[in-house]
C-alpha cells in the first residue's frame, strides 16, 4: 500500500514524488515500457482502480493481521510473500539478480528505509491507533518528501504554490489528530510511529535518486532485491524480539498472506505496467485514493469510529499534497506582433 511512485532506480525523478502506502515501487525504465503489441488485457482504468482498492485495504489487512500475530511476524510474512511473488514474476521474465556489491550495498539502505522500516513501523502503530487514522497518516508522504527535497536536492526549487501545499497539508495533520482539543484522546505513540513510517519513504526515495538513479538494471530485478534484502533484514530482527507463536488463527494468517502477494507483490507489478503505459504523473494519482478507501474499509468491516474532524483533516492533507506535486508549466513567451510601415502618398488633386 505505498501511496506513491518513488523515483525511479533507472532514471532521475523529482524526488517529492508522493509514495506508496506501505510499498513503494519503483517506476520503469523507459525501455521497458511496453509496446502495442504487448498491451495488458485490461484496461489501464480498471487497474488502476484494483491498485487504490489494494493499497487501501492494506491497513485493514495490517490491523486484522495484528490481531493474531506480534508485528515483526506481520512485517516478515509480508515481505516474504510480496518477494516470493515478484521472485516468480522475475523467473518468468527471466530476469536475473543485479551484479556488483556496490549497488547491493545500496540496495540494502533502500530496502531499510522503503520496506523492513515503514512496514514495521505501521504494524506496530495499529496496535494502538485505528487503521484509519494510519491509511491518512501514510498521505502525509508527499509532504515530508516535499519538505525533505528543499533540503537535500539543490534542483527542486520551491514555489510558492508548493510551499502553500506543504502548510495546508500540515493544518490537515493538526485537524486529523484533533490539536485545538490538545490531542485528547489520541495515542501519541502509535501515531509518532505512523508518520514516521510515512517520513521513511521519502527518505528512502532520494537516498535511491543518489545513488541507483542511472542503473543499468531492471526495475524488476532491483525491486526483487530491494524486497529480498528487507525479508533478510527481517529475518534477522524478528527472532530476537518475538517468539513463535503457539497457533496459527487462520483470519489474521490469510490477512499477511494476502497483504503480502497482492499489497506488496502483485501490486508492484500493477504499478508498474502503469508507469510504463500512462506515466507517473496519472499512475501516483492513486496515491489520493488510498486514505479513502482505508477510512472506508475500516469504519464499514472494523467499526473504528470516525469523528468530523477525520475526513476533514484528510482532505485538507490530500489538497496540500497535491499542491506539492503541481509544477508550474513553463511560461510561453509573448510573440511580437510587427506592424508594417505603410508609406502614405500624397494625392493629388
Amino acid at each position: 500500500m505505498t501511496t506513491a511512485t518513488p523515483p525511479s532506480h533507472a532514471e532521475p525523478s523529482t524526488g517529492t514524488d508522493s509514495s506508496a502506502p506501505a510499498s513503494p515501487p519503483a517506476a520503469p525504465p523507459p525501455a521497458d515500457a511496453p509496446d502495442a503489441r504487448h498491451r495488458p488485457a485490461f484496461g489501464w482504468r480498471l487497474r488502476f482502480a484494483v491498485l487504490a482498492l489494494i493499497w487501501g485495504f492494506s491497513f485493514l489487512l495490517i490491523k486484522v493481521g495484528t490481531e493474531g500475530y506480534a508485528p515483526f511476524q506481520v512485517t516478515f510474512g509480508r515481505l516474504f510473500f510480496g518477494t516470493a511473488v515478484l521472485a516468480v514474476a522475475m523467473a518468468v521474465r527471466r530476469e536475473g539478480l543485479p551484479r556488483g556489491a556496490r549497488t547491493w550495498a545500496h540496495l540494502t539502505v533502500a530496502a531499510f528505509f522503503l520496506n523492513a522500516l515503514p512496514f514495521s513501523l505501521f504494524a506496530y502503530a495499529e496496535l494502538t491507533i485505528p487503521s484509519t487514522l494510519a491509511g491518512i497518516c501514510n498521505a502525509t508522504s508527499p509532504l515530508w518528501g516535499m519538505a525533505l527535497s528543499l533540503v537535500a536536492l539543490s534542483e527542486d526549487r520551491p514555489t510558492r504554490r508548493r510551499v502553500a501545499g506543504l502548510g495546508i497539508g500540515f493544518i490537515g495533520v493538526l485537524t486529523v489528530l484533533g490539536a485545538w482539543q490538545g490531542f485528547s484522546g489520541l495515542d501519541v505513540g502509535g501515531t509518532a510511529m505512523a508518520l514516521l513510517a510515512s517520513l521513511s519513504y521519502p527518505v528512502g526515495w532520494i537516498y535511491v535518486r543518489r545513488t541507483l538513479a542511472g542503473s543499468s538494471h531492471s526495475h524488476l530485478s532491483l525491486t526483487g532485491a530491494q524486497l529480498m534484502l528487507a525479508t533478510l533484514q527481517l529475518a534477522v530482527v524478528t527472532p530476537l524480539f518475538t517468539t513463535l507463536p503457539s497457533s496459527l488463527p487462520v483470519a489474521p494468517l490469510l490477512a499477511v498472506v494476502a497483504l503480502g502477494a497482492l499489497g506488496t507483490g502483485f501490486a508492484m507489478l500493477l504499478q508498474y505496467g502503469l508507469v510504463a503505459e500512462v506515466g507517473p504523473t496519472t499512475a501516483t494519482m492513486v496515491t489520493y485514493f488510498i486514505p479513502v478507501i482505508a477510512t472506508a474499509a475500516g469504519v464499514t468491516l472494523l467499526d473504528e469510529r470516525l469523528g468530523w474532524n477525520t475526513p476533514v483533516g484528510a482532505l485538507i492533507v490530500l489538497a496540500g499534497a497535491a499542491l506539492t506535486q503541481s509544477r508550474s508549466g513553463p511560461k510561453t513567451p509573448r510573440k511580437t506582433v510587427r506592424v508594417p510601415r505603410t508609406r502614405s502618398r500624397r494625392i493629388r488633386s
